[in-house]
This record gives C-alpha cells, sequence and structure tokens, in this order.
C-alpha cells in the first residue's frame, strides 16, 4: 500500500512537470504559508549571554530559539549529508531523490530510502501535515517549493533547527542538547550529532531515556551510511559508536528561579530577558543555601543577595534554598519579604548622627538606663556597660546609644534617610517612633543590601538593577562620604565568626525580636551582600542569632564570591581621624535631646544661610550665622569640623568647592542644628 502511495507521489509529480511554466510557477506562487515565526520559549540571559532559564511555549514545549551559526558546524554537515545530500542546490524538491525513493517503493514492496528533502520536513512541521496520506505529501511538496521562493537556506535550516522533534517535548536541536547533554550545541562530538541527525526521523521510537537499545541501532545506522558516503573516517565512526548515549534527560536549566518568574510576570510579551546575573556566581550561591539550611531542621529558609556597589548590578539572587521544597515554603522570594531589620538599620542611625555633627565615632556615650515617656529600650543581654565609645557601641550592637541617637536626630528623618537610600519601609501604623531603631519597620533584603551599596559607595544610593539595558539612574546622597566612611570602618573592625578569616569585611548582623529573622549583611570595596535566614512563615527560630546563623553564610558566600577581598577605600581628607581627647569639645561626649533641653531653652539655630537655599562661595568662602545657643560654637561641614571654639556668632568658613553640604552649628552644652544647601 505505501508503495502505491510513493508510485502515486511520482506520478503526481511528472503531472505536475507537465503543468507547463507558467501554471506551475502560479500553482506555487498561490500557496498560503503558515506562519514562519513558531512560537519559541522566553529566556532568561545571564550578563556573559548564558541561559539562566526557560519557560515552556505553547502546549508545554520546550523550542528555544536557536541561531545556525551558535550550532556546531560538523552537526549541520552530517545532518544535510544524511537528510538532504542536494539541499544547497534543489529548489525544495529533490525529484532525482523522490523519483528513487519511489521506484525503490514499487519494486522492492516497501520503503528503502526516503525521499523528502529538508524544506519538506519543515513544510511538514510548520503544518503537523504528517507523512502518511498522499493529500499531505502533495501539500508538503507544493508548501516547500513555496518556502524556498521566499526564503534563504540558511532561513529553511535555521527553521528546521528550530522546530524538528526531539522525542516528549522537545522541539529544537538547541532544547535537545540541553535535555540530553546538558549544554548548548556549539560544540558537539560526532557521537551526539549522529544521534541528533537520527531522533527526528522517530523521535518517540528513538528517545534514548526510554528505548536506549532503539537510540544506539539510529545512532549506529546514521554512522555507518556517512562512513559510506565518505563523509566520516572508519575510525571516527568506531570512536563514536562506542560513546555512550544519555540514559535520561537533564532539566532545562533553572537558575535564580524566583527572581525570573518576576521578570516573566512583569514583561510576558518579551522573549529574551537580558540580565547582571553571574551564572557561575548564582549556581554556587544555591548550592551554598542548601548546604545552609541542610542542618537546620525542614522548615529553615535562607535567601542571599549579590550586588556590586559600584554599579548597583545584581549579580546573584537566591530566594530560597530550594525553589520547590514546600515544607521550607521554597516558592516565597525571601529577597522580597517584608522582615523586621532587628539591628541592621543601626549603621544608618551612626553614619545620619555623624553627618548632623551630633557624634564622631571616638565620642563617648552613656549605656545605662533610659526611659522615653513609658518606652525603656534593653540591650539584648540585658547588660549595661556605661559610658564607651560609639564605636564600640555600634560593634557591639548595644539598642540603648542606637535609640539615644535616633531620639537625637528624631525618627522622622531616620525615615526619610530610608526613604532616600530608596528603602521602602513600611511602619506599622504609620507613624515612626524610637522602635524603629531596633527594628520596628518592615523591610526586604534586597532594601537592606541597598542601603549598605550606598554606605560602601561613599553615602550615595543607586538602585539596584538587574536588566543589563537600563540606563544608570543618578545617585542620591544619604549620607556625607566621611559618615559613610567612618562607619564602615567601623564596621570593618567587627571580629569574624569562628573558623571564618579575618579579612576586615565591613558587617553587621541583626536579630529581630522573638528570634524570626536572622541577618548579616556585609561589603568590600567593590560588592556586597546580604544574608537572610529564618522561618519563611514568620514563625520563630528558637535560639536563632543573626551573628551565629546568618554570619557564617556571609562570610561562605564572600569566598565564593572572590578569593581576596577588596579593601575599602581611604578616608575622605575631611575626615577627622583623632582620639576622644583630640575631638572638639562638644563632640567628646555625647548628651541626650533631653539633657540639652534641660540646660536652656534657646537651643541654637542657624540663622544664615537658611535650609535648602543655593548660595554663591566668594573664593571659597561661606558667610554663616548662628542664633540663640552658648558659645563656643563648632561649625561642621558634612561632619567634618570646620571651625572650632568660636565665640562670635558669625563666622567665615572655608569650604572645599560647590555642591550639596550640611552644616551643622553645635554649642558648649552640645545643643545642635543643621541646615543642607547647595553652593555654586
Amino acid at each position: 500500500m505505501r508503495a502505491a502511495r510513493w508510485a502515486f507521489v511520482l506520478a503526481a509529480g511528472l503531472w505536475l512537470g507537465a503543468l507547463g511554466r507558467d501554471r506551475f510557477d502560479g500553482w506555487v506562487d498561490a500557496t498560503v504559508l503558515p506562519p514562519l515565526s513558531p512560537v519559541t520559549s522566553v529566556e532568561v540571559l545571564a550578563r556573559d549571554g548564558s541561559l539562566l532559564r526557560a519557560f515552556t511555549a505553547d502546549n508545554g514545549m520546550w523550542r528555544l530559539s536557536v541561531d545556525p551559526a551558535q550550532v556546531d558546524p560538523s552537526y549541520l554537515k552530517l545532518l544535510v549529508a544524511y537528510e538532504d545530500r542536494r539541499f544547497y542546490s534543489h529548489a525544495g524538491v529533490d525529484l532525482h531523490a523522490l523519483a528513487r525513493a519511489a521506484f525503490q517503493a514499487v519494486t522492492e514492496g516497501h520503503i528503502v530510502s526516503g525521499g523528502s528533502t529538508l524544506t519538506m520536513q519543515v513544510a511538514r512541521l510548520l503544518e503537523d501535515s504528517g507523512t502518511g496520506r498522499i493529500e499531505g505529501k502533495i501539500r508538503q511538496i507544493r508548501l516547500a517549493l513555496a518556502l524556498e521562493r521566499h526564503l534563504s537556506k540558511a532561513q529553511i535550516l535555521g527553521l528546521y533547527l528550530q522546530i524538528a522533534p526531539f522525542g516528549g517535548n522537545l522541539e529544537g536541536v538547541r532544547a535537545a542538547t540541553l535535555a540530553y547533554f546538558g549544554k548548548e550545541p556549539r560544540r558537539l562530538t560526532t557521537a551526539e550529532a549522529a544521534l541528533l541527525v537520527a531522533l527526528p526521523q522517530s523521535p518517540e521510537v528513538r528517545r534514548p531515556d526510554r528505548d536506549l537499545a532503539a537510540a544506539t541501532a539510529a545512532r549506529a545506522r546514521v554512522l555507518d551510511r556517512l562512513q559510506a558516503q565518505g563523509v566520516l573516517a572508519a575510525g571516527t565512526v568506531v570512536a563514536a559508536k562506542s560513546e555512550a548515549i544519555p540514559l535520561a534527560r537533564r532539566p532545562v536549566p533553572m537558575l535564580a528561579a524566583h527572581l525570573t518568574d518576576r521578570l516573566h510576570v512583569a514583561a510576558p510579551s518579551v522573549r529574551t530577558i537580558r540580565t547582571t546575573i553571574d551564572a557561575d556566581l548564582q549556581a554556587r550561591l544555591e548550592a551554598l543555601a542548601a548546604d545552609a539550611v541542610a542542618q537546620g531542621g525542614n522548615r529553615l529558609q535562607v535567601a542571599i543577595l549579590v550586588a556590586d556597589h559600584r554599579s548597583g548590578e545584581i549579580l546573584a539572587s537566591v530566594g530560597s534554598s530550594a525553589y520547590e521544597n514546600g515544607q521550607r515554603h521554597g516558592f516565597v522570594d525571601m529577597t522580597q519579604a517584608l522582615r523586621s531589620p532587628g539591628s541592621t538599620l543601626k549603621p544608618l542611625i551612626y553614619g545620619l548622627a555623624f553627618d548632623e555633627g551630633l557624634a564622631h565615632p571616638e565620642t563617648l556615650i552613656d549605656d545605662k538606663p533610659v526611659d522615653f515617656n513609658g518606652y525603656a529600650p534593653q540591650n539584648f543581654d540585658h547588660q549595661f556597660r556605661g559610658t564607651i565609645r560609639l564605636r564600640e557601641a555600634l560593634q557591639l550592637s548595644l539598642n540603648i546609644p542606637a535609640v539615644l541617637l535616633t531620639d537625637a536626630i528624631g525618627p522622622s528623618n531616620l525615615m526619610i534617610g530610608l526613604d532616600h537610600a530608596g528603602v521602602h519601609a513600611v511602619v506599622p501604623g504609620g507613624q515612626p517612633g524610637l522602635a524603629v531603631a531596633l527594628g520596628g519597620v518592615g523591610v526586604t533584603l534586597q532594601d537592606l543590601v541597598q542601603l549598605y551599596a550606598a554606605i560602601a559607595r561613599g553615602g550615595v544610593a543607586l538602585p539596584l538593577t538587574v536588566d543589563s539595558d537600563l540606563p544608570r539612574a543618578e545617585g542620591h546622597r544619604v549620607m556625607s562620604s566621611v559618615a559613610a566612611w567612618e562607619v564602615g570602618d567601623i564596621l570593618a573592625g567587627m571580629p569574624p565568626p569562628p573558623g571564618a578569616p579575618s579579612n576586615r569585611l565591613a558587617y553587621k548582623t541583626g536579630t529581630s525580636y522573638g528570634h524570626r529573622d536572622a541577618w548579616a549583611i556585609g561589603f568590600d570595596g567593590t560588592d556586597v551582600i546580604g544574608v537572610w535566614m529564618g522561618h519563611a512563615d514568620g514563625t520563630p527560630v528558637p535560639g536563632a542569632f543573626g551573628g551565629e546563623l546568618a554570619a557564617p553564610v556571609l562570610f561562605q558566600a564572600f569566598a565564593r564570591l572572590k578569593t581576596k577581598l577588596d579593601p575599602l577605600g581611604p578616608p575622605p581628607p575631611a575626615t577627622l581621624v583623632v582620639s576622644n581627647a583630640e575631638l572638639p569639645l562638644p563632640l567628646q561626649r555625647f548628651r541626650t535631646r533631653n539633657a540639652a533641653f534641660g540646660l536652656r531653652p534657646d537651643a541654637p539655630s542657624v540663622a544664615f544661610p537658611p535650609n535648602g537655599a543655593e548660595v554663591e562661595l566668594t573664593d571659597g568662602d561661606l558667610l554663616v550665622k548662628v542664633r540663640n545657643g552658648t558659645p563656643p560654637f563648632t561649625w561642621l561641614a558634612d561632619g567634618a569640623p570646620i571651625a572650632i571654639a568660636s565665640r562670635e556668632r558669625q563666622e567665615v568658613l572655608k569650604l572645599p568647592g560647590a555642591g550639596f553640604v550640611t552644616l551643622s552649628v553645635i554649642d558648649a552644652h552640645g545643643r545642635s542644628a543643621n541646615v543642607s544647601v547647595q553652593l555654586h
């Protein structure tokens, strides 16, 4: 019966040839073409162009876009030699091969060789017309002829490479090489190429993950015929036949699953999404995340975010230790979840206080019981250290000094600082109080990494981004470069966790109320990493502390990022690097707002220039005036003392140049005022 069909096809071909050139051309030109751009899988790419993740196309098919120039030329050579030796010379139908196939089918009583060209196979695949019906074969011939008139040979070959079936839901050579060999089709062995040539002929029967014997035999037939044609040498064929065939499919790459989900949802119509993610680093950190929770019970979860703080580019984003783990709620992206930051906001508090001239790293502060109208914060260990330097207070993460500084700068100003850093903080009740200093606010891991990136960058915040094509936004200053360096220098003096290297990583840990969140965030001269650990459902993790749980993971993450830390930068020229005794008198000891107000009601204020003003410098000089307060006065620009122990209510300050500057004045009782102005 099949022989009769081939005889009919041959007769039909002769009939078509008898139509005459004009009628034949008209018949071909009238062909209605199917869509020539099959829907391909959405792909999310790493910074080097490698595949982070793909999403299935229509009907759950893996159909990845492929450029013939990115496919191993040896595979293309074998494909054309085996399937269609005259591919580059015929017009879509190889009459010689068609006649031979029909003659063999008639004389032998069964199909001996095929007559379909690669173009005819593309035609069949585009319309899913099948091969058994005579009408389908005629349609393939007509469509193949039409395709050759509309497309180049390279375009036709490209379509075959994209839609050829390779078993199951795999379409196209790229999906096949990723699934069977775990690699892109750029470099293939002869054995791999021969298997790929064989599979589309009977993709379900020859699937190596289902029938190894059938796949092995099909590959051998391809190799033997190509040897007989002189395309492959005998030694090459022997070596190829000895190469193992994959027994199972590999998963298509799925790195940064939570991040790629968000990107796809945000731009569902974009077929190729390019990111700044480092694929190798992402894979290493996903492995680290799995190790980090392995011994912590079946509910412990972790998230890790890495960014280059110089550019704001996100290099890795691990939303959880296991995307599909139900017990750990692995589907929740914990880089984006609102959680209490614990003590991780303290570096911002200190930096803002340094900026306003309220304190210096060597300023002494009293760590003792305090009460703010019924709010009496306690240190984590319920102990008091007495008089202590602010440097040590931050390194010990003491709560009382942080609350005292927050009271001095004002909770609303702390929220403004968070906003300037790009942190979208959520305050319960909407009204910030002193509890914000100790974690009474909702932030995300990405928010905190962006905040620490601003400190690492010298006080200037840039939005973190994974979009490699997005133009870089202008930075927003959160604190002066002096204050940022001082905070970084304090954090770099933190002792590392047990067993971690003493490498002066600037880092801070935090533990939220009830041991629900453990944090560790750190930076060196180029990169910043944030780690969160806890239960994704917000339930407590008994005994969990940021320093014990998250800090070791932070140091391990840096070890997987680089072999050696990049050093922090030198102090800005205006930095006051002195002992407590050498500080201006108002900066030697911190006085609380209540203490300062209790001395005299007439606190100082800056009479000139007014806040927000634009002022012209005269040879670098700026006239300033102070109202009220008790002399002597100390004037600071961006936290650096400019004039010390001045008994005059007006002063001429020598400033370094134009730009935005925060001017602060401190009187003899430690009371202060500040304004922000732009100098020209």
